[in-house]
């Protein structure tokens, strides 16, 4: 793993997350939100929430890079990274479908949440694929057997 380019590959996967989490939400479903608002909190405590809001993007973008990095980096094709990042936004659909199974949220707003996510980790991916540069040469698992090892 290429520690120097998933440091950076983390930051620019944060930034994503932030930017696109401000379109969905602040955005998107602004108007939903707002018809909503005996289901979320006040807005002033909302914005005392914002660093755990800030430190889940963060979480989320370091789990996401690094998993990546560690998976699917060295294939350096874009329709395993499209299959991976496909596969953590319906993981993150997912939960969000439990959600609705324990709390009172409109279901079309948890559809939404559900696009949301999903379109948001194939951008995701996109952009953690151009980002991220495994090492030139793959680490060596296990041995490998030359001509005077090999066994007739």
């Amino acid at each position: 793993m290429n520690i120097k380019s998933l440091v950076i590959t983390i930051v620019v996967a944060f930034v994503t997350v932030w930017a696109t989490d401000f379109l969905i939400h602040a955005v998107w479903l602004s108007a939903t939100y707002g018809a909503t608002k005996e289901l979320w909190r006040p807005e002033a405590e909302m914005l005392e929430k914002m660093p755990w809001m800030l430190l889940g993007q963060f979480l989320v973008a370091t789990a996401f890079t690094t998993i990546f990095a560690a998976c699917v980096a060295e294939k350096r094709c874009i329709r395993c990274t499209l299959k991976y990042s496909a596969a953590i936004g319906v993981l993150g659909g997912g939960g969000q479908i439990i959600m609705y199974a324990v709390q009172p949220f409109p279901g079309s707003l948890v559809a939404k949440w559900c696009l949301g996510y999903f379109v948001q980790s194939l951008l995701l991916g996109v952009i953690v694929h151009k980002v991220y540069k495994p090492n030139a040469t793959p680490p060596a698992y296990g041995v490998t057997l030359t001509d005077s090892t090999r066994q007739s």
